[in-house]
């Protein structure tokens, strides 16, 4: 039944073929480990996972326990570009810089594609595209690519998505943030195409929904394991139609009230007027106390202040009145 919710979804990312690049199933963090477990290929000397600084810790404990799994030592292997000091957000150029320094030792970079935190929404075109030059040059010395994966959490239903055309290996989601298909809905994937039948080089954890089925050999029961292609074949067990559910209502709310990008248009104006008001009431200023006035706290907006770099969230820092 989930096959209902897939070209919705692949929409809202930015497939090219929702059938054969996306699949719901599961939950955010399963679904990083199973995609982890089929594109982070160490080896000898090249065992780097790439994350950034204050990601959202689930994000940290499943990519640390990827390299410890792989007998690996995450202090050793893992890597996190920090925010700058002064914006205290994340660079483009830092992360593609680290990228390109560190890439002789890298298998993997997994970034948040909206920072949970913040509200930052990261430049993933143009940090997708820093990655296929890097891999480019590593193609013509004949050496392995380093694969570019997204945590989509806070970004899918939030900011609009071109992830077949950017370029991204593959991204993982939750539907119950921006989604609003309720608390731990189901979660899904974005596997690239150029991904669909390559599992030698990136073997998948399979189970029989992984199988085909209508049309599929999937209730045959067979002994072998006949992979769906795609993103399909990474599913294991079988989809809640309960979930199914509410996460198609939500979907087709969201089409029916212009997709994502009328979605997007509503949220800049909404969010940049709260913004306004903030900056009007002088909240974003603390005051001390004055004449009959008590003193009072401020506020400070660590979200970026182009409309371009955030989603509709504000992060609000309190300032102590002076």
């Amino acid at each position: 039944c989930e096959e209902a919710v897939v070209p919705l979804l692949g929409e809202l990312v930015g497939a090219a073929d929702a059938t054969l690049e996306v699949a719901a199933m599961n939950s955010l963090t399963v679904n990083l480990h199973l995609l982890m477990a089929a594109f982070y290929r160490p080896s000898a000397g090249r065992a780097g996972i790439l994350i950034e600084a204050g990601a959202f810790p689930s994000d940290r404990y499943a990519v640390a326990s990827q390299v410890r799994h792989h007998g690996h030592d995450p202090a050793e292997w893992l890597t996190e570009v920090a925010p700058r000091e002064e914006s205290g957000l994340l660079s483009t150029h830092d992360l593609l810089a680290a990228i390109d320094t560190l890439q002789d030792s890298l298998a993997l970079v997994l970034l948040g594609g909206a920072n949970y935190l913040t509200g930052q929404v990261l430049d993933m075109e143009a940090i997708a595209r820093g990655v296929r030059r890097i891999n480019s040059s590593r193609a013509a010395r004949s050496e392995p690519p380093i694969l570019l994966g997204l945590d989509l959490a806070h970004a899918a239903g939030n900011v609009p998505l071109s992830l077949h055309d950017w370029g991204v290996d593959f991204a993982a989601w939750c539907t119950y943030k921006y989604l609003n298909a309720g608390a731990g809905c189901l979660g899904a994937i974005f596997v690239h195409s150029r991904h669909a039948a390559d599992d030698g080089a990136y073997p998948r954890l399979t189970g029989w929904w992984g199988v085909p089925h209508a049309p599929g050999p999937r209730f045959e029961m067979r002994h072998g394991f006949d992979a769906a292609p795609g993103a399909a074949g990474f599913a294991c067990s079988n989809v809640n139609p309960l979930m199914v559910a509410c996460l198609l209502a939500s979907l087709r709310t969201l089409r029916d009230a212009g997709g994502i990008q009328a979605a997007r248009r509503k949220s800049r104006l909404l969010t940049g007027y709260l913004e306004l008001l903030l900056h009007e009431e002088e909240l974003t200023v603390p005051r001390a106390a004055a004449q009959a006035q008590p003193a009072r706290c401020g506020i400070r907006i660590i979200t970026p202040a182009d409309p371009r770099r955030r989603g509709c969230q504000l992060s609000l820092r309190v300032l102590p009145p002076p």
